[in-house]
């Protein structure tokens, strides 16, 4: 027979083990406290160091990378000691997290700071700075309003790759001879990169005076065959070459779409005597409406981004009728050197896509809504 432990031992025990916990708990919130205070004073000593404030200070922004990677360790080791086993499944999460606020968080932050700076990279006084002076510089910059305008002109023009996309589509999904032949010919596009398709065809097949497609015009008799000479043409082609990339990409996501929907429907309106049109208005388009949103939206993206064949074959102009935002801003970083205004500008640009889709996502939402 176990002797009873006395009732004195018992009382020293039940606080000794009520308090480990509890110690645990304190050792991790002092734990995260101390290296977020230490994190935030080497990063407070950087930036007052890179702005000037002090003379004290780190050459470069690496010992801050070290910092935030002690600190993103002590963080997931003090949340495993305060929250015990659901600690231990945040630290799955955790990773992707810090990985955000590395790529995502600070780049951000530091470009808004960049973007209030007077920061020439041909002065020698180097960066200073100036406030909102880039923002109210944008504000009177005409040439980047005219990019905004053109971006307008460019991503409308979605919508019509959006419809020859879904004819193709449609062609290519009916039962018609050399259908994967096809379909691997109108796919051939997307395999190649903006770049060579800019020099390709704009460089190459649209050149004024050896081209084949201005000897075939001259011959045909246009006289002054200049595929970029006047504004309204030279968009025309810069939004034809992006188009003639980018049209596959859609046809393949609606292929896959019409694919995976379900014959059953169609025959009933076959029963039902509804006509092709109206098969197709009152069926294939309503069931493939969540699939068509989801492949513009992915395509204005893109659109917003578009300026490599820009770049290639027209540097925007003639006189900046087929800039791109993204066009613009790298000739400010390349031709002014002016890196604090162009930074201020693609942060404001990046401001309007954010408000733009998200924006056309409510809007899409609501219309599938009311369409299914």
């Amino acid at each position: 027979m176990q002797n009873p432990v006395p009732a004195s031992e018992e009382l020293h025990l039940k606080p000794a083990a009520a308090r480990a916990p509890g110690s645990r708990k304190t050792a991790g919130r002092a734990l995260v406290a101390l290296a977020s205070l230490g994190f935030a004073l080497v990063l407070l000593v950087q930036i007052l160091h890179t702005t000037g404030t002090i003379a004290t200070g780190f050459s470069d922004w690496r010992p801050i990378l070290i910092a935030y990677l002690m600190w993103a360790v002590a963080f997931g080791t003090g949340q495993v000691l305060t929250r015990g086993e659901r600690g231990q499944r945040a630290l799955f999460l955790l990773p992707a997290v810090f990985f955000t606020v590395a790529v995502v968080i600070f780049p951000t932050i530091f470009g808004i700071y960049i973007a209030s700076l007077d920061w020439n990279l041909s002065s020698v006084e180097g960066p200073r700075f100036s406030g909102f002076d880039n923002v109210r510089g944008m504000l009177n910059d005409s040439y980047y309003w005219n990019a905004l305008g053109n971006m307008i002109f460019y991503t409308v023009a979605v919508l019509g790759e959006y419809a020859i996309a879904f004819g193709l589509a449609l062609l290519l999904s009916a039962e018609i001879r050399a259908r994967k032949f096809f379909r691997v010919v109108f796919l051939l596009p997307m395999m190649l990169s903006p770049v060579a398709v800019s020099w390709m065809i704009g460089k190459s097949l649209l050149e004024y005076r050896f081209g084949p497609a201005a000897t075939l015009a001259r011959y045909l008799g246009w006289d002054n065959p200049a595929f970029f000479a006047s504004p309204w043409m030279a968009r025309l082609s810069i939004q034809a070459m992006d188009a003639w990339v980018s049209i596959p990409f859609i046809m393949i996501i609606l292929l896959a779409g019409l694919q995976a929907m379900p014959k059953e429907v169609q025959e009933a309106a076959k029963v039902d005597g509804a006509n092709g049109w109206q098969s197709f208005w009152h069926v294939t388009f309503p069931i493939m409406l969540p699939v068509s949103i989801t492949v513009l939206i992915i395509r204005i993206i893109f659109k917003l981004k578009l300026a490599d064949i820009v770049i290639n074959v027209t540097a925007g102009g003639p006189g900046g009728a087929t800039d791109t935002v993204s066009s613009f801003i790298y000739r400010v970083y390349r031709d002014r050197s002016n890196v604090g205004y162009g930074t201020a500008l693609a942060m404001v640009y990046l401001l309007m896509i954010i408000v733009l889709l998200t924006v056309l996502l409510r809007l899409s939402k609501r219309w599938t809504q009311k369409v299914v």
